[in-house]
């Protein structure tokens, strides 16, 4: 499906609407639409909505108004009971939650890299291609035999990440990707996302870490405080506008962050 430009539309957000507990919305009047091969950021105060979108949006929870159509179809509960059409849209979108101790389940690094595959209807022979493939990739094939409990927090992210990975997906979605990493896998992360990016992915993530979003975002969404869309825009112009971080809570009257600052040269001393 194409949107008004012209570019492959994947998602298409009509008018949606969000609330765990009645009379508390956490998402509110939600229209919009991404891209193949777009970067975005998707920002926000704690509580604002990002992450509920990202959920929204990989079919984890679904809209109390509105509709979300993926690539062509509109993904509700019914549609993701039909086993064809639940297998094909799990493939295509990969979720990489903030806590990678939620996504981490198996005995073994192997065993969680093979569980998505398996799912896929794979071979065993396939299956096993695949873990290593996605390990060589993600560069923890060392970790392969480890318990996933045992690992530091820099190196569950590499697996959740690798977990998802390995049925190869179109588009890549991330929860706080930063959250808790130290400088260097940070650093890391943010090298091998734009990795993914050159080769076709479409990586959204959902982030209050500004330090990395010009790095990796060509578009950033911006939600208020009240569940609302505050701003959609090319991601120099929306970071470069002030007033409006102070108010949606993104940054503090003290803070100085200068939009076109290069995020990789202020790292460099971490190589």
């Amino acid at each position: 499906m194409k949107g008004e430009d012209g570019l492959d539309l994947i998602f298409d957000i009509h008018d949606v609407a969000y609330s765990y507990l009645p009379g508390y919305p956490v998402l509110t009047d939600i229209n919009l639409s991404i891209h193949q091969g777009e970067g975005l950021a998707i920002l926000g105060a704690n509580g604002s909505g990002k992450s509920t979108l990202l959920k929204m949006l990989c079919g984890l929870i679904h809209p109390d108004a509105g509709r979300i159509y993926a690539f062509g179809q509109e993904v509700t509960e019914d549609a993701l009971r039909d086993l064809v059409f639940q297998q094909d849209f799990r493939q295509r979108v990969g979720f990489v939650f903030q806590n990678s101790d939620a996504q981490l389940f198996s005995a073994t690094v192997w065993d969680e890299l093979a569980f998505a595959p398996l799912q896929a209807g794979l071979t065993k022979e396939e299956v096993k291609q695949r873990v290593e493939d996605t390990a060589d990739l993600v560069g923890i094939r060392n970790l392969l035999d480890r318990a996933p409990y045992k690992l530091s927090g820099g190196e569950k992210k590499k697996v959740a990440l690798a977990c998802v990975l390995s049925v190869n997906p179109e588009v890549l979605f991330l929860d706080e990707p930063t959250n808790g990493l130290d400088p260097r896998t940070q650093f890391w992360l943010v090298e091998f996302l734009k990795a993914l990016q050159k080769a076709g992915k479409t990586v959204i993530m959902a982030t209050h870490d500004l330090s990395i979003v010009e790095e990796l975002a060509q578009r950033v969404i911006i939600f208020r405080e009240n569940h609302t869309i505050a701003t959609d825009g090319a991601t120099l112009q929306v970071l470069s506008n002030r007033d409006l971080l102070l108010e949606v809570n993104l940054i503090h009257e003290r803070f100085h962050f200068h939009a076109g600052d290069n995020w990789q040269h202020r790292q460099q001393c971490i190589g």
